[in-house]
């Protein structure tokens, strides 16, 4: 059976670990132009479903990293005694950029006592080997997670959403980063449009039999986002949602799959209020944590 994320940080830190949401001032590739697609497109607005904040519309904004922390902290501190953080780097690409200037950023970071887990959300593509160098060395100080935007197994699905890499990119980034000793964490997204529910298992099915076992999961409902492209396709014609009984269903069966060293860091996702069109029932995020508990307890070691 898998684990929750917070039952792992207790049994390895023996204390409550908090997540401070921190802005590496990266862009992304299929942002930038760099990426082409073989039918000649060039990326430039990121993921269909991917905000114009990518997916950080809960980061702090771009300061000198001592002063976010400390921010974050702050507001963290209101409400509990926090004294240890895991610095979490989520929007955009967290290793696309100046690999000099990320290093200084990240060793600043890790160097901080107060900081006991580097967190970094990134692309398979963007993992160079100076970028692989980088990030082992930074696994020697802390324990450096980085987070691949996988959301689906299938190209046909990616192709859809641009994703803007083929699944043999992801499979050689995975056995890179665990042949450095790096934990990786897996993002992926149920009810992307045209999938049915045999094709999100099969993904799942996928990352359970990844070797070496896979780390940890993030599992998410597709949140359609004003202002992006999957919001347009969305208003011109309708696709099928999910309610939140299918949706908690759907990751309870996925759960069930997961083999007993994979962590779960994430079972739902809530977009911010004032963008989000569709599933609604996600901004009640505490009905919905309370039905994922009752319906994936069983499933949880």
């Amino acid at each position: 059976m898998p684990r929750r994320l917070s039952t792992y940080l207790k049994e390895t830190y023996g204390e409550k670990i908090y997540r401070l949401s921190l802005s590496s001032g990266c862009t992304c590739p299929n942002r930038d132009g760099s990426i082409v697609t073989p039918d000649g497109k060039k990326l430039t607005k990121g993921c269909t479903f991917c905000s114009e904040q990518g997916s950080g519309e809960f980061a702090a904004k771009i300061a000198p990293i001592d002063v976010q922390i400390e921010d974050a902290k702050a507001r963290i501190k209101q409400k509990t005694g926090a004294k240890s953080f895991i610095a979490y780097f989520q929007s955009y690409t967290n290793t696309y950029g100046d690999v000099e200037r990320l290093s200084r950023l990240y060793n600043e970071t890790v160097d901080r006592d107060d900081i006991k887990i580097l967190s970094l959300g990134t692309r398979p593509d963007c993992l160079g080997d100076d970028v692989m160098d980088m990030l082992a060395a930074l696994n020697r100080k802390k324990p450096v997670w980085v987070e691949l935007g996988l959301q689906t197994i299938h190209e046909e699905t990616a192709r859809k959403v641009d994703r803007g890499y083929e699944l043999k990119v992801f499979e050689d980034a995975y056995r890179k980063l665990k042949e450095a000793g790096i934990t990786v964490i897996v993002h992926i997204i149920l009810g992307l449009p045209g999938e049915t529910k045999d094709d999100m298992l099969e993904t799942v099915r996928y990352l359970a039999g990844l070797e070496p076992v896979l780390d940890g999961i993030k599992i998410q409902n597709l949140q359609i986002l004003r202002g992006t492209s999957v919001y347009d396709d969305y208003m011109r014609e309708p696709f099928y949602v999910m309610s939140m009984e299918e949706y908690t269903d759907l990751v309870s069966e996925c759960i069930a799959l997961l083999p007993k060293k994979t962590v779960v860091h994430r079972m739902t996702g809530d977009g911010p209020r004032r963008l989000l069109e569709a599933p609604l029932w996600s901004l009640d995020k505490k009905r919905v944590l309370n039905m994922l508990n009752k319906k994936c307890n069983d499933f949880f070691s």
